[in-house]
C-alpha cells in the first residue's frame, strides 16, 4: 500500500472512530401541528420494529426508555384514547467506504525517475482500498392519533462495533434520552378552576386530598 493511500485509510478510520464516540442525531417536526394540545400517548400497534409477528428484546427496551421520556415531559400513558402514537424503526447495515488510489502528485513527469529504464507491467492499476464497518440507524416517530399523521422525528446515526451490546439496556436507555434532549415540548401546567387547579404537569404527582 502506497502511503498516499495509508494516509487516506487512516483518515477515513478516524473519522468512522470519531463517529462512533457519539451518535449523529438529527430531529425535525411539523410547525403547524398544536403540540399544547397533547396530552396523552400509547405505541403503534405493531410497531415497526415487530413486523415479525412478536415483541422483540429491542422493541421493549425501546418502549420502556421511551416512556419514561415521555411521562418525564408530563404525558400520560394512554392506550385508549392517546394524542399521540409512537413509533420506532432500527436497522443495522453493512456500509463500505473505499480509498481510491493516489493521484500523479506531481505533474506527468513524476514517474521520471525511473529514466526509461523500465516501465510498469501490461494493464497495470492500482485498485481501490476498501473500509468496511456497520452503520446503525434508529427512528423515533410520534404521530398525531387523530389526524394519523406524523408530526415530529428524532433519527440517530452511528457506527456500531458490538451489535449486541449497542442493544442492551444501557445503550438505548442512553441513545433514547440524546434523541429526547432535542425534543423541545412538555405538556404545559395546568392551573385554574376546573383544572385540578395543581400546577402540576399533566400525569405528575397530585397534592393530598384534604
Amino acid at each position: 500500500m502506497s502511503v498516499w493511500r495509508s494516509l487516506v485509510s487512516l483518515c477515513i478510520i478516524a473519522l468512522l472512530s470519531a463517529c462512533a464516540s457519539g451518535p449523529d442525531i438529527r430531529t425535525d417536526y411539523d410547525h403547524n401541528a398544536d403540540f399544547a394540545s397533547y396530552r396523552t400517548f400509547a405505541f403503534m400497534q405493531p410497531l415497526g420494529t415487530s413486523q415479525a409477528g412478536y415483541a422483540t428484546l429491542l422493541t421493549e427496551r425501546l418502549k420502556n426508555a421511551t416512556r419514561l421520556q415521555m411521562e418525564s415531559r408530563g404525558y400520560v400513558y394512554d392506550e385508549r384514547a392517546p394524542d399521540l402514537l409512537v413509533n420506532f424503526q432500527a436497522q443495522a447495515q453493512q456500509k463500505t467506504e473505499y480509498v481510491p488510489p493516489p493521484p500523479m502528485p506531481w505533474g506527468a513527469n513524476y514517474y521520471g525517475y525511473r529514466m526509461g529504464y523500465y516501465s510498469y507491467w501490461p494493464d497495470y492499476a492500482m485498485a481501490p482500498d476498501v473500509v468496511q464497518y456497520t452503520q446503525g440507524v434508529l427512528n423515533i416517530d410520534l404521530i398525531d392519533a387523530r389526524r394519523r399523521q406524523m408530526v415530529w422525528e428524532g433519527v440517530s446515526t452511528s457506527i456500531v462495533d458490538d451489535l449486541q451490546q449497542a442493544q442492551s439496556d444501557v445503550a438505548i436507555n442512553t441513545i433514547v434520552s440524546q434523541i429526547f434532549a432535542r425534543y423541545p415540548f412538555a405538556v404545559p401546567s395546568i392551573t385554574g378552576p376546573g383544572s385540578g387547579g395543581n400546577g402540576n404537569p399533566a400525569g405528575g404527582p397530585k397534592p393530598p386530598a384534604r
